[in-house]
């Protein structure tokens, strides 16, 4: 098992049934693939869908925000983009789980600006981050240069500030809660000191510390 999907299966764990949910493009959009059965979630897309479908079920004229192929569920909803961020804005989100370049240890989050890459824009993130009600971020825990992307303090501009309530890596679990960053899973194999060694920021180890748990493999119908 890689890393994306040890991350895309524990986040799946984490949503609850009939929860409205918004996935961010890459890593995210897995998780729709392992969530456990008995789950069903309603995944809204912020070019204008509530009730999206599976990408590997696509339909020819109908795209997802990052521009991938998709499907739609029976009794899915299409609206404007006016419509669909005045569902962000106004709370009506449940969840948004969303990638990320930086994550501190003050709950902000870094995630629109690719270093050294032309980018058209921060999208729906910096909506989706103040206005969900619960926002989980699933990124790879260190970046391809071995170093940490869980810092003390984002050197990357925020997309917002305290905003991130769970982060979830391939080797650990954090919680931001009471001002601090929490640990409190790990994965299965990773102990306290690996995890410590490849994080930049400090953390509190919580006193339920617990192995990570890892849904099997359902999918969204």
């Amino acid at each position: 098992m890689n890393a994306k999907e040890k991350i895309a299966r524990r986040v799946a764990l984490e949503l609850r049934d009939g929860a409205i949910v918004n996935l961010g493009i890459g890593l995210p959009t897995k998780v729709a693939d392992y969530l456990p059965e008995g789950i069903h979630i309603t995944l809204q897309s912020e070019n204008g869908f509530l009730g999206l479908g599976p990408i590997n079920e696509p339909h020819p004229d109908l795209v997802n925000a990052g521009g991938q192929l998709c499907g739609v569920l029976p009794g899915a909803a299409m609206f404007d983009s006016a419509m669909s961020f005045a569902l962000i804005r106004g709370g009506h989100v449940d969840a948004c789980v969303l990638g990320g370049l930086q994550v501190d240890q003050h709950a902000n989050l870094a995630n629109w600006v690719i270093p050294g890459k032309m980018v058209p824009g921060m999208g729906g993130a910096m909506d989706l981050v103040t206005g969900a009600r619960h926002v989980i971020i699933a990124m790879e825990h260190c970046a391809k240069d071995g170093s940490s992307k869980i810092l003390p303090n984002c050197t990357l501009p925020l997309t917002a500030l305290n905003a991130v309530h769970m982060l979830v890596t391939e080797l650990a679990v954090f919680r931001f809660k009471e001002g601090k960053m929490w640990l409190t899973e790990h994965a299965e194999g990773v102990s306290v000191e690996d995890i410590a060694q490849k994080t930049a920021a400090e953390f509190t180890v919580a006193p339920e510390l617990h192995l990570m748990p890892m849904g099997a493999e359902g999918g969204l119908v």
